[in-house]
Parts: structure tokens; sequence; C-alpha cells
């Protein structure tokens, strides 16, 4: 994984969680799984829709899930008996095959 797809998991796994941290019911759960796509998954057990905002320039929160929506490929809610899993997935980079040519951004 390079450091471009880190940082945005890194700043999407900080948003889900804050966002179950101020508007969940404990307990959380936070679990990643690397596949084809790297999804991030944050379950409470509140059943309450988190929503999308455009936060305005004044706003100091809002823009968590906006954030999000930049930076996955896709994310969505799904709810259980149990409460709701807020996930997200972002595409992972192709591994360059060991009989490539470089590329500049491998040569740098």
């Amino acid at each position: 994984m390079n450091e471009d797809t880190a940082y945005a998991a890194e700043l999407i796994v900080s948003e889900l969680v804050t966002n179950a941290i101020r508007y969940g019911t404990p307990p959380l759960q936070l679990r990643l799984i690397k596949n084809r796509t790297l999804t991030c998954e944050v379950h409470d057990d509140s059943a309450t829709s988190p929503r999308l905002r455009h936060a305005r320039t004044v706003d100091e929160g809002g823009r968590g899930l906006f954030i999000v929506a930049q930076l996955a490929q896709s994310w969505g809610t799904r709810y259980t008996t149990e409460g709701k899993t807020v996930w997200s997935e972002q595409t992972l980079p192709t591994p360059a095959s060991p009989h490539s040519e470089p590329t500049a951004e491998s040569v740098q």
C-alpha cells in the first residue's frame, strides 16, 4: 500500500470512529479488510442513520462523512438487529509486476 492510500485510510478510520464515538452507542468495533480493496467498517449499537452534510465554512463540525465520501471509492451503512455498520471502500493501487518497466513515480 502506498503512502497516499495509507494516509487516506487513516483519515477515513479517524472520521468513522469519531462519528461512532460522538453519535453512536457502545460498544464500538473497528474492522479493516484488505483484499482487492481496503474496506473499513465501524459498528455501533445505535440504529441512528449517519447523514452526509455540507458544512459551512464557519461550522466547527459536520465534515466527517463528506471527507469519507471524497476519499473512498464508495461508502454506506448496513443495519443489523444490533445496530449499524458504517463502511467505506478504497481502491488499492495495483502492484507493479516484477517484470514491468520502471515508471517515473518508482524511480524518484
